[in-house]
């Protein structure tokens, strides 16, 4: 789902369906974002906060300009890693000649930060844990293509985007079962605007992104077998 109206998406959005739950929310944060303080990229799945008053909008931009939310993403990601955790340190700014993508070549990039954490890898496949620290457009995505690991899936950074072009069959297989990229926004946690309490919020793994994860899974144990 869209996070608010663009050109191509006037309805079917996040906005939309926020105004015709909550009808007193038009004014926070004016009229096409009401009460929107973050946004998930087209197709990447998971939790998001919204506010439903002018003072909690401000008291959560505050935190997401501060960089005090917990933002925990899941993704699988192409090939293997030599080592179970890192950090990608990397500016990233707008593409130098396609304006659609965001790159971390770039001559005017922002400081952007990802770290991560194996939890399975597979033969070709690997599920990741992510902590994006910064908040900038198609971090995750752009991050992960960046050293050669880009997310399973992805139409705009992928390897082999169509799937129809992956000569493996059980990837193949994978990218057809997602169409779109298997990225997932896991947990948010931060302050409760109103009592000031730590809370935290999840969203469990897509059943899109289950099936892939049962397929490498079963993929790996007939493979293992002597």
């Amino acid at each position: 789902m869209v996070v608010h109206p663009a050109a191509g998406n006037p309805a079917g959005t996040l906005v939309n369906a926020l105004i015709y739950h909550c009808k007193d929310l038009a004014g926070i944060n004016g009229v096409l974002r009401p009460g929107i303080v973050h946004r998930l990229d087209k197709d990447t799945s998971g939790v998001m906060v919204a506010a439903k008053n002018d003072q909690a909008y401000r008291h959560l931009a505050t935190q997401f300009k501060n960089r005090t939310v917990e933002k925990v993403y899941l993704a699988f990601a192409h090939g293997t890693f030599g080592k179970k955790e890192g950090s990608i340190d990397s500016e990233i700014g707008r593409h130098p000649t396609e304006r659609k993508r965001m790159s971390t070549r770039t001559k005017r990039g922002r400081s952007a930060l990802t770290q991560w954490r194996v939890l399975e890898q597979f033969k070709e496949v690997t599920l990741l844990e992510l902590f994006p620290k910064t908040g900038r457009t198609h971090q995750i995505r752009v991050h992960l293509a960046s050293i050669g690991h880009p997310v399973l899936g992805d139409p705009l950074y992928g390897r082999k985007g169509k799937s129809r072009a992956i000569e493996k069959p059980l990837l193949r297989e994978c990218v057809e079962t997602l169409g779109r990229q298997a990225l997932h926004a896991h947990r948010l946690g931060f302050i409760h605007p109103q009592t000031g309490e730590r809370v935290e919020f999840l969203s469990p793994l897509p059943q899109d992104m289950q099936r892939v994860l049962e397929s490498l899974r079963l993929e790996d144990a007939r493979n293992s077998r002597p």
